[in-house]
């Protein structure tokens, strides 16, 4: 088992990241944050899909105002993303955002930086100190000669000190780069240096596919190092893609149980049934099945229930059928045209205890 990295606490709303706390998954609503009904629908779509935590642009005052009923309309804790005007920060803190995210070096200077941190003292409320590639201070790039994983490094401890010299350390981290590895490396570097909880994710990571593989790679990689203890998948497409993905990367790792574990082989020449099909049909229907088992669809009897023995169900294919299995032992025989149904018949008599 990967040994996690030790963090301190810190509290989002009602949830917790760092320290023993599971690692959490996050979304950002790619609506306009002023469009309060859109953007509310989007956050529930999120919420059905697992989302932890989610977070809203506020490029201006009138998104700052819709904090508060947005805030009414949902059940997860709510972070407004914030660059260059502090006064949006103290607006979005007042209107009830759990947590706010600036990177302290464009927020308009130290005494603005005061005003934000004790605003956000006053509530005990979290700044993620968010720093990445694409806006890196002009200094450091000339310090290192461009974007490093060094110079990204120091500019978010400087960024960290900047606040705790303002007396305040309730704080997340996170270092992003569109490169995997440098994102990977600046991770490893900062988890050294800080016990803040990190969140993780490669940014501008790309559409479904392509990001879905950058990111899983990256994520995956720091995970499995024991870092990270909240995440995001970037994606370039509907926001409820990226929690699926993240959840998905959890799973992989076994760093969350709960919700379905879905395997299915890859088909070969043995396979005589419409397996693709299938295992897309069944998949598609577990997308909102919680509970915490193994769901298996093969297609011949070499790989199940041979190998996939320990599934808790599943689906042997065979020349126009399918024989259905749990933990390796044959339930029935059912052919072809029946199988997407009545495996579903036998994951719905499944009784878990949550």
């Amino acid at each position: 088992m990967t040994v996690r990295r030790k963090t301190k606490l810190v509290r989002i709303g009602d949830t917790c990241i760092g320290a023993e706390s599971p690692v959490s998954v996050q979304s950002m609503t790619n609506t306009d944050t002023r469009n309060i009904g859109s953007t509310v629908d989007q956050i529930k779509r999120l919420q059905d899909a697992g989302c932890d935590l989610v977070r809203v642009a506020v490029p201006d005052m009138q998104a700052a105002d819709a904090v508060s009923e947005i805030k009414r309309e949902i059940n997860i804790p709510l972070i407004a993303d914030i660059h260059f005007d502090y006064r949006l920060t103290i607006k979005s803190i007042e209107n009830g955002a759990d947590k706010i995210r600036i990177n302290p070096g464009n927020i308009g200077g130290v005494e603005k930086l005061r005003k934000v941190v004790e605003k956000a003292k006053e509530r005990n409320i979290p700044i993620r100190v968010g720093v990445n590639s694409g806006s890196l201070e002009k200094d450091l790039i000339a310090k290192y000669g461009g974007v490093t994983v060094e110079g990204l490094v120091e500019s978010a401890l400087n960024n960290v000190k900047m606040i705790e010299d303002l007396g305040y350390d309730n704080m997340v981290i996170s270092i992003k780069a569109s490169s995997v590895v440098e994102t990977i490396e600046a991770y490893k570097l900062v988890s050294q240096k800080i016990n803040y909880p990190l969140h993780i994710g490669v940014t501008e990571a790309g559409t479904l596919f392509r990001g879905t593989i950058r990111s899983a790679v990256g994520i995956g990689t720091l995970l499995a190092s024991g870092i990270g203890n909240t995440l995001r998948v970037s994606l370039t497409g509907d926001p409820v893609e990226e929690v699926r993905v993240g959840i998905e990367i959890l799973k992989s790792l076994e760093l969350r149980k709960q919700g379905i574990t879905f395997v299915s082989c890859p088909t070969c020449g043995r396979t005589r049934v419409n397996l693709v099909e299938i295992a897309n049909r069944i998949e598609q229907e577990l997308v909102k099945v919680d509970k915490p088992i193994k769901v298996a669809v093969m297609g011949c009897a070499v790989n199940g229930p041979g190998e996939a023995r320990e599934a808790d169900i599943g689906v042997a294919c065979g020349d126009g059928c399918g024989l259905i299995f749990s933990k390796g032992e044959i339930l029935r025989k059912v052919p072809e045209d029946r199988i997407v149904e009545e495996l579903l018949k036998e994951i719905n008599t499944i009784k878990c205890s949550q």
